[in-house]
């Protein structure tokens, strides 16, 4: 089973990833690189996923934030902010959408459901739809998920090489190396 299973994942990641365009990962790059500040904000292990992404960020020497920790400040309109939802339909996530909306800052939602009521808050939807798993092998959403997190891990190496930084450059803003 534990073979089967991560075979079915990756593969499935494989099949979710070749499916976002370019012309997608260009626009969210330049949403993030013109932005003053970038947060990020997920519910459950979307928000874990959102955490890992927020901490490359910072380690590419960005000012970014996980909404809802205790020193995150206020959005403004000069802000880009990374909304991650499966369904696109979870309660929080569409009520930070619905406040950066109002706002002003550019809203960048990752979401298997480019129809949903999270993708109409969005400035650039970044659809990341994995095909239907077998839940014995990956359940509830671990496939958008593991996709997820592996777009935002590309999504840096882009980062990093349109601000011509290396992993040295980021390694030195690295908790542990300090």
């Amino acid at each position: 089973m534990f073979r089967e299973s991560y075979a079915h994942i990756i593969s499935s990641a494989e099949h979710a990833l070749d499916s976002v365009s370019g012309e997608v990962v260009d626009k969210a790059s330049e949403f993030i690189l013109n932005s003053k500040q970038v947060f990020v904000y997920g519910s459950g292990r979307s928000g874990l996923v959102g955490k890992f992404f927020a901490m490359r960020l910072v380690q590419l020497g960005m000012t970014s934030y996980f909404i809802g920790e205790t020193i995150t400040p206020v959005v403004t309109d000069e802000d880009c902010v990374v909304l991650i939802s499966n369904t696109g339909k979870t309660k929080s996530t569409l009520l930070v959408a619905s406040v950066v909306k109002r706002i002003g800052a550019k809203i960048i939602a990752l979401t298997s459901n480019a129809d949903s009521p999270l993708a109409k808050y969005a400035d650039l939807v970044i659809p990341i739809s994995p095909r239907n798993g077998r839940g014995e092998l990956a359940p509830l959403g671990t496939l958008f998920e593991i996709s997820t997190v592996i777009f935002l891990d590309s999504l840096i190496s882009e980062l990093m090489f349109r601000t011509g930084q290396t992993e040295d450059d980021l390694r030195r803003r690295h908790a542990i190396w300090v």
